[in-house]
């Protein structure tokens, strides 16, 4: 590899890894919403280089994660109950048709990744929330992932990030430690490898619902 080669490549790698790290901050709220996102804080917060938080913040504009407010500034896509209510609407529609897509075309190959997607989400419950949100959004991408959509997936990934930021902002309440969120994922998981779509999609979408109205219920005034 030549010098050029060499430079390009950790270029690349140390913008990846500010994409990571910033888009890890702007879901977790450590960088809030709305927030004006300076180029200077940035690189000194991650320790990196001016291009790369650049490039990081750019790619982080696809996500939806950034808005640019001028030709170079950037900020945190700021939050309000009317965008968490339009996320939820498209998840819910967006997934019931990938679900029902992936029930249509389901194989024991499928099934088996589904359950043990399943077994990994739980095992990772009792670890630390990095851990079982990985886990958590793994599982729930596999139930659509056999629908043979990539567009349609990639669609229903990027709200799920959307949705994640919703969660982190309403943090935890003891209404939503009431619920046996655990026996809702396994009656999902059961209807899906019994390959009733029906019931599997009505399951998913109800387990969507009741966290909506959990977060709107816990985001205020936004």
């Amino acid at each position: 590899m030549n010098m050029h080669d060499d430079s390009a490549g950790k270029e690349t790698s140390a913008t990846h890894a500010a994409y990571l790290a910033l888009r890890r901050m702007i879901l977790t709220g450590e960088l809030p919403a709305g927030k004006k996102l300076k180029i200077e804080e940035l690189r000194s917060l991650l320790a990196t280089g001016a291009s790369p938080v650049r490039e990081a913040l750019s790619l982080l504009t696809s996500d939806m994660l950034v808005e640019r407010i001028d030709q170079r500034g950037f900020r945190a896509a700021p939050a309000s109950l009317q965008n968490f209510d339009e996320i939820l609407r498209l998840r819910c529609l967006l997934e019931d048709l990938a679900l029902r897509q992936s029930i249509a075309r389901a194989t024991p190959d499928w099934e088996e990744r589904l359950v043990l997607s399943h077994h990994r989400m739980k095992r990772a419950a009792g670890q630390d929330m990095a851990t079982f949100e990985e886990a958590h959004k793994s599982f729930h991408m596999t139930l659509l992932d056999n629908a043979d959509s990539p567009m349609l997936e990639r669609y229903c990934s990027q709200l799920y990030d959307l949705n994640i930021r919703y969660r982190y902002l309403a943090a935890s309440g003891p209404t939503y430690r009431r619920r046996d969120i655990s026996t809702e994922h396994e009656e999902i998981l059961d209807a899906a490898v019994h390959r009733d779509a029906d019931t599997a999609s009505a399951r998913l979408l109800s387990h969507y619902r009741l966290t909506g109205d959990y977060l709107t219920s816990h985001l205020g005034d936004l």
